[in-house]
């Protein structure tokens, strides 16, 4: 059988993506594209079988489409079984790990990621295992989830451990990401004391075993710290303009006071921060079910069912793929860069915009795979909730002068990628 055509991913000039990261700061984090996607677009790389006793044969449609996001990986992937018939799984490891550099002992770091499951941390996990480090991720499962990460398990460069950042961790280790927390509204207003609790003892224990450890510390702090702002875009010199009783207060100043712990262990202990403003980001492995406006724009799209837009559909967002996030998180951590930064795409849309663009992008995906839906998805609108930010985009002049980083991926092309990968989760039965 003749292999698939790739995928084909252009990025904002017009040029073709083959790879993510780069070489910089003295820190090699260059990864070639299809490596990654053979670890993420067929997230458990699971076949269907059409009743529990057949055979466990691909038929070639199945294989085409498996090998169009493998592209010759194969080999490094075993498929776990879904049984639509029965609404069962059968998991399984994987066979052979993915090729990882191999490195000399003096350049392996030692690194911890909290959050390590989540999906900001399970891609950054990809990323350092295949560079060749040893990743220790720490993660209370939440909203993180074992499946993400679980492809590595068992490799001798990794370790996950269950714990709660809550509770103090002794580990030795020469960087430490500090990704722990929930992101979402629905779940960091779930248990608002719990959130706020995460965002200032977690910290002060990761900032406690970096200052031990004389680990460089990065925290992934949030656009959230500017509120609803009143200046736009948003440089990192703003104080911001936040509610500090309300429904989003606990994320919010969480992230904000998590900041000022930061800097206080930095002026007092002089242990070497860095501290990541992030943006709306999106992508691959981000909960479906988190109420974050492209993953529920997506579902809903392909399920058929109608896109609910929030308020007018006036109010802006800008939207930053996973890839650039990963790419600005490890600049960040290995420049000698102790300011705030910004990490987010300028390419600011409405809504509104936004929902039609997803509509289009799900159609597309569905013409080019043979599905034709019964009718065309219609966009409503609804109540705007308690201090939603009117307008949000980051002004990254200082991640461009200070990082050389620039986002490369078109919300087009990151969204086709992100349609696809809830498509192959919905046939897998996963959504």
């Amino acid at each position: 059988m003749s292999s698939p055509p790739p995928i084909r991913t252009l990025d904002k000039s017009g040029k073709e993506i083959t790879s993510v990261g780069f070489q910089r700061f003295g820190f090699d984090c260059e990864v070639s594209l299809d490596v990654l996607r053979s670890l993420y677009l067929r997230p458990h790389y699971v076949t269907t079988v059409a009743s529990s006793d057949s055979t466990l044969e691909l038929d070639a449609k199945e294989e085409q489409d498996h090998a169009k996001f493998t592209q010759g990986h194969a080999a490094y992937q075993s498929k776990s079984i879904y049984h639509p018939d029965t609404q069962s799984i059968s998991y399984t490891t994987l066979s052979r790990f993915p090729p990882v550099r191999l490195l000399a002992p003096s350049q392996r770091k030692r690194i911890l990621i909290t959050g390590g499951a989540g999906f900001v941390g399970s891609h950054l996990v990809d990323r350092l295992m295949i560079l060749g480090h040893e990743v220790t991720v720490l993660d209370n499962f939440f909203t993180g989830s074992k499946t993400t990460v679980s492809h590595w398990v068992g490799h001798p460069n990794f370790e996950m451990v269950r714990h709660d950042v809550v509770e103090p961790f002794m580990i030795e280790c020469d960087q430490i990401y500090h990704l722990a927390c929930p992101a979402s509204p629905p779940h960091y207003q779930f248990n608002a004391v719990k959130t706020i609790k995460t965002s200032f003892m977690g910290t002060l224990n990761m900032l406690g075993l970096a200052k031990r450890t004389k680990a460089r510390f990065l925290i992934s702090s949030t656009s959230e710290v500017y509120g609803d702002p009143e200046v736009h875009p948003q440089p990192e010199d703003y104080w911001g303009h936040v509610n500090p009783i309300g429904p989003r207060a606990c994320y919010d100043e969480g992230k904000r006071v998590a900041e000022t712990l930061t800097y206080g262990f930095h002026r007092q202990d002089g242990v070497d921060v860095r501290v990541a403003r992030i943006f709306n980001t999106y992508g691959p492995r981000m909960n479906p079910f988190d109420g974050r406006v492209v993953s529920n724009f997506i579902v809903q799209a392909l399920r058929g069912e109608d896109m609910t837009v929030y308020g007018d559909g006036k109010q802006t967002r800008s939207f930053q793929y996973i890839h650039d996030l990963i790419d600005g998180l490890i600049a960040l951590m290995n420049s000698e860069e102790t300011r705030p930064v910004n990490l987010g795409n300028g390419d600011e849309f409405t809504i509104g915009e936004f929902a039609e663009l997803v509509r289009d992008i799900v159609e597309k995906v569905q013409k080019e795979d043979g599905i034709k839906p019964p009718r065309r998805v219609n966009i409503i609108y609804k109540p705007m909730p308690t201090d939603d930010p009117q307008k949000r985009r980051p002004d990254t002049t200082r991640a461009k002068e200070v990082l050389s980083w620039q986002p490369r991926w078109t919300v087009r092309m990151g969204l086709e990628e992100m349609v696809r990968y809830y498509k192959a989760k919905m046939a897998e039965g996963g959504i």
